[in-house]
Order: structure tokens, then C-alpha cells, then sequence
């Protein structure tokens, strides 16, 4: 039975190691092409620029306003090339990372990640999305390898608002849950091998450490304090998550979350947010027992994840609405065949109505 264990290089986190980028980077030569959005590169270029003198690098900062497209990507693998670039780094959320991913991909250079949010799985992980410019997945790109260096400054990540912390919770919770699904149907992970023993213990790990420190660990991100329970969330958001779900694999909470992701006013929504809910329905569909069921929910309420379609801004509840939710559902990026049954369109469709009752209920939302 073949199995595999993926994972970046090397992972480094800490209070101010954003401080050491040039001695990371150094190993790599001397002119990194770092990709990231405005706000990002803002928050990180001052405190990076002591070090980058001093290693004497010839960085170039490409501020990223793009939607993540293939030509997005190929326009900078372009300009990473003319700088005679020799490593890429990528610094921001999910959108610039996966773009910074698929511009290593395209010119075969080694791959820093700097995530100045903990709101996804996506730092560590060697997938890359691509998407149209109605932020439609268009492409799902397997790296030949996962990043090179993960590097996360703790200060930075409890800097940033509070949503984007719970955020990855949401995308964290499902870790477990998915990856036992795909060990107790057989699916392979992402590799198309089957889970070790390893990334289902750190998948595990990643729902233990957020049910027990999560809620503590928000109420200290509110106030800007990084606290050990912080440490170890940020840690399970970014590094535990990633290395459960590429090695254990997706199931039904990312499909769900697929699935609203697709209606009307979900836009602004956080992908977190979306895989949160599709948790509960993930839970639903997989009929676990109702007090885990509840567990989960009250989980998400005390920290601040949505419950209801209505938070999640979906404001059309007619049944054509919802099952255009549940085709969706079966769209790209869905692992429903990692379930150990097949679902129908509308069966699908049900099993978000009654996440939404359920989290209404909870809420005590009419």
C-alpha cells in the first residue's frame, strides 16, 4: 500500500521572524520576486528592508492587484523572469500565495510563503488555485513540490483583523473530519496515495488544538496579544491543517462550502467562513451523532464563525435558489466522491437547508 507524507522545507514561526526574511531568503542567491497585495507588502516591506541591505539582496516588490488568474500568473512568471529572479516569495492571504504558487510553478524557482493572515490552510500546502475573472475556480495546479520556506510572524498574523484568525478556523475544523472520511472510504489524498499514520495524527491534532484553544485564542487576537493559545491556533491554521488535508484528503465540508460559495451575496464571504458552514452540513450528510453535531455549532457561534445562510449573506432562500447551491456542490473543486455513498443534486440542496435550520435554531434565529 503506497503512502506519502508532503510538506514544506521548513516551517518557521515566531514573534518578529519577519525580521530574519533575508537570511532565509539568502540561501536561495540574491534577487527574491516578492508577490503580495498592497496592504501586505506594506505591513512587511519596512520591517524586511534592514536585513535585505545587509544581505545585500536585489529584491523586487511586485504589488499584486490581480483576481488570480492564469494571466495573472504568467504576466509576473514574465517579470520574475526579466529581473533574473531567483526565488519567489509570495506575502498576503490565500489569493496572492496561490499566485505567488503558480508563478514558481511556471518558472521552476524555489518558493518562500509569507502569510500575513492565518485565514487558510493554503501557506504550506503545493496546491495552487487559478481562477476566472468572475472568481470562479479555473484551474486547481499541483506544484512539483510544496513551498520551500513557510514563514509566520506571529505579530504580523494578530495585527490583522480578528475575522481573518477565525477565519482559518473555519478552514482548519474540517481537517479532521474530512481526512477521516477519506481513511475510512479508501480515498487517496492528494499525492493519489493513501493517508499515513503521521497526517492522520496531525489531523487530529489540528481539530484537538482548535477545540481546545480557539476561543481563547480569538478573544486574544481581538486585543492584539499574542498568547501561547494563539501561537498554537495559528500554528494549527497554517501548518496542521495544511499537512492533514493534503495528506489525509478533501471530503464533503469543502464541497458544501463549493456549493454556497456559488450563490448570490456569499461574494465577500471568507473561504473559511464558507468551509466552517460546510462543516456542520459535512457532519450532517456523514450523519455523525447529534451532540458532535452540536458541539460544532455551538463552537462556531462562541468564536464567531457563520451558522446561517443569512451570515453568510444569501438573502434568496426559494428552493431553485438552494439547489442551484447543491449542483454547485458538485462543480470544480468537489471531493463528494470521497464519501462512502453518492448524493443527489437535491439531497444536497436538503442537507444545506438544514444546516441553515440548525445554525437558525442554535442562534435563535427565526
Amino acid at each position: 500500500m503506497l503512502k506519502t507524507i508532503r510538506a514544506p522545507g521548513m516551517y518557521v514561526q515566531g514573534y518578529n521572524v519577519i525580521d530574519e526574511f533575508a537570511s532565509y531568503a539568502s540561501k536561495f542567491g540574491k534577487r527574491p520576486f516578492i508577490i503580495g497585495g498592497k496592504t501586505a507588502v506594506s505591513r512587511v516591506e519596512k520591517r524586511m528592508l534592514p536585513g535585505i541591505n545587509t544581505h545585500d539582496l536585489k529584491c523586487n516588490f511586485s504589488v499584486f492587484t490581480g483576481r488570480g488568474t492564469k494571466k495573472d500568473a504568467l504576466e509576473l512568471a514574465s517579470s520574475a523572469l526579466n529581473h533574473s529572479a531567483d526565488v519567489i516569495v509570495g506575502v498576503g492571504g490565500g489569493l496572492a500565495i496561490d499566485t505567488a504558487k503558480a508563478v514558481s510553478h511556471r518558472t521552476d524557482l524555489p518558493l518562500i510563503i509569507i502569510p500575513t493572515v492565518a485565514s487558510t490552510d493554503a501557506p504550506c500546502s503545493s496546491v495552487a488555485l487559478q481562477y476566472t475573472q468572475d472568481n470562479i475556480i479555473d484551474e486547481i495546479i499541483q506544484l512539483k513540490r510544496n513551498p520551500d520556506i513557510v514563514i509566520v510572524d506571529t505579530k504580523i498574523i494578530t495585527e490583522a483583523p480578528v475575522r481573518y484568525f477565525v477565519a482559518g478556523m473555519g478552514d482548519a475544523l474540517s481537517t479532521w473530519f474530512e481526512a477521516n472520511t477519506c481513511d475510512r472510504t479508501g480515498a487517496k489524498n492528494l499525492a493519489g496515495a493513501r493517508p499515513a499514520l503521521a497526517g492522520k495524527a496531525i489531523a487530529r491534532l489540528t481539530y484537538d488544538t482548535i477545540m481546545e484553544y480557539g476561543e481563547s485564542a480569538k478573544m486574544a487576537v481581538e486585543l492584539k496579544a499574542v498568547t501561547p493559545a494563539v501561537e498554537m491556533v495559528i500554528e494549527a491554521n497554517c501548518y496542521l491543517s495544511s499537512i492533514g488535508f493534503e495528506n489525509c484528503g478533501l471530503g464533503a465540508a469543502h464541497s458544501f462550502g463549493i456549493g454556497v460559495g456559488s450563490l448570490r451575496g456569499t461574494e465577500k464571504q471568507l473561504h473559511g467562513e464558507l468551509v466552517g458552514f460546510g462543516v456542520i452540513a459535512d457532519l450532517l450528510i456523514e450523519n455523525y451523532p447529534f451532540n458532535e453535531i452540536e458541539k460544532i455549532i455551538n463552537f462556531c457561534i462562541a468564536v464567531g464563525l457563520p451558522v446561517t445562510l443569512k451570515e453568510l449573506g444569501v438573502d434568496d432562500m426559494s428552493r431553485d435558489n438552494i439547489l442551484s447551491a447543491g449542483r454547485a456542490c458538485f462543480g470544480p473543486g468537489s471531493n463528494l466522491k470521497n464519501l462512502s455513498f453518492d448524493i443527489s443534486e437535491e439531497l444536497a440542496a436538503d442537507i444545506i437547508l438544514a444546516a441553515d435550520a440548525l445554525g437558525r435554531r442554535y442562534k435563535n434565529i427565526e
